[in-house]
């Protein structure tokens, strides 16, 4: 079964609140609880902007601080997500992270990805342009 991030061209999972860029149209919404995106490219740019946010607003720098607003213990086991997107991303959990550094900030987005869906089927390309498209 194809997870339902990638179904919804959501792969960060993010939750209807914001209107974003790239939203399947009111009428055409089938998911009463996440962002339903009509290209997996506008998804990948909401990452991308939220991680922003994340590092110029909140002040949040580090793997174990992004993933925790991100992933609360609440509603996530957190500390397994903090630990996996570390990995992925070759750093420890509380290394400073310099997220406006292209490849920094898609070995994170990759990384919530893979541990959102259990997998990452997009090219570098795709997230690339999620990127650019953040900017």
């Amino acid at each position: 079964m194809i997870p339902r991030g990638i179904r919804n061209n959501n792969p960060g999972n993010i939750r209807w609140g914001d209107s974003w860029a790239g939203l399947v149209p009111r009428s055409s919404r089938m998911d009463p609880t996440f962002c339903q995106f009509v290209d997996p490219v506008y998804g990948i740019r909401a990452i991308a902007r939220i991680l922003g946010t994340y590092y110029d607003i909140y002040r949040l720098y580090t793997v174990r601080g992004i993933i925790s607003r991100w992933a609360p213990p609440n509603e996530n086991d957190t500390e397994s997500y903090i630990q996996n997107v570390a990995k992925q991303c070759g750093v420890k959990p509380d290394d400073v992270l310099h997220i406006h550094v292209d490849s920094v900030l898609m070995g994170l987005i990759k990384g919530i990805i893979q541990h959102e869906n259990g997998e990452q089927p997009y090219p570098d390309q795709l997230i690339e342009q999620g990127i650019q498209l953040a900017k």
